[in-house]
C-alpha cells in the first residue's frame, strides 16, 4: 500500500502552540523516476549487457559489490567500471560505455515542468535528494535543465550516504536548516518514502506528473 498522502498541514513540535499549522517550507524532488528515467538502474545495466555482450551473472555481481561505494562517492566511475567491466579485454572503448551509460538518462519534460512551476510559484525553497555517481548525476543536472529549477541538490556521492538509510535525510535536513515538519519529499519508491516519514517529513508517492501537480495543488504549493 502506497503511504497516504500528506495533508496541506501538519502540526510543528517546537515554538507552535498545538494544533497550530505549520506550512510547507521546503519541498525535496527524487530525480530518477520522478523527473526523468533511472541514471543506472537494472533496465539500463540490462541494456549495457545486451549492447555489449557482457556475462550479465558476472557483471551484476561485480555492481553489485561496487555500487555502494560509486554512490556514496567513495569511487570514481572510473574504478567502478575498471571492476565492472574492464577487468577483461573489450571490444569498446572506455568513453564509448560511458557514452552509452549517459545516453540512458532521459528527462521527462512533463514532470520538470512541474517542478518549474513550483519553482516559479516562489513559495517554497526547492533542492533535489537522491542517488547517484558524481559524474552521472553532474550529466543528467545538465541534460534535464535542472540548474535552473533547483538551487540545491543533495545528492548521496556528496553526502556520503544512500536513500533509504535515514542519515540522508538527517543529513539534508541539518543542512537546509529545515524543520522536518515544514518538508515535503517526492519520490517514485515507497521505501524511499518511510524513513523521511519517519522523521516526520511530510511525503508524495510521484507515479505521474498530471497527479502530481494535482497533489501540490491540494496542498496549496501551485
Amino acid at each position: 500500500m502506497n503511504p497516504p498522502l500528506a495533508k496541506p498541514a501538519l502540526e510543528r513540535s517546537e515554538g507552535r502552540a498545538s494544533g497550530e499549522a505549520v506550512d510547507v517550507e521546503l519541498v525535496l524532488f527524487d530525480i530518477g523516476g520522478v523527473l526523468g528515467s533511472n541514471g543506472w538502474d537494472a533496465e539500463q545495466r540490462a541494456a549495457a549487457v545486451e549492447a555489449f555482450g557482457l556475462d550479465d551473472a558476472d557483471f551484476q555481481y561485480r555492481h553489485e559489490e561496487t555500487v555502494g561505494a560509486l554512490e556514496s562517492g567513495q569511487m570514481s566511475l572510473d574504478e567502478y567500471l575498471d571492476v565492472t567491466v574492464f577487468s577483461a579485454d573489450r571490444r569498446v572503448s572506455r568513453d564509448e560505455f560511458k557514452a552509452f551509460m549517459f545516453a540512458q538518462s532521459v528527462p521527462w519534460p512533463a514532470s520538470i515542468a512541474v517542478a518549474r512551476e513550483l519553482a516559479s510559484a516562489g513559495r517554497v525553497r526547492l533542492a533535489t535528494l537522491n542517488n547517484e555517481s558524481e559524474e552521472l548525476n553532474q550529466h543528467r543536472i545538465r541534460k534535464f535543465g535542472l540548474h535552473d529549477i533547483f538551487p540545491t541538490f543533495f545528492t548521496s556521492c556528496w553526502l556520503g550516504v544512500r536513500k533509504p538509510m535515514r542519515e540522508m535525510y538527517h543529513r539534508a535536513l541539518g543542512m537546509a536548516q529545515a524543520d522536518p515538519r515544514a518538508v515535503l519529499f517526492i519520490d517514485d519508491r515507497p521505501q524511499n518514502l518511510a524513513p523521511a516519514s519517519a522523521l516526520g517529513m511530510r511525503t508524495l508517492h510521484f507515479t505521474t506528473a498530471e497527479k502530481l501537480r494535482g497533489d501540490l495543488r491540494e496542498l496549496r504549493l501551485l
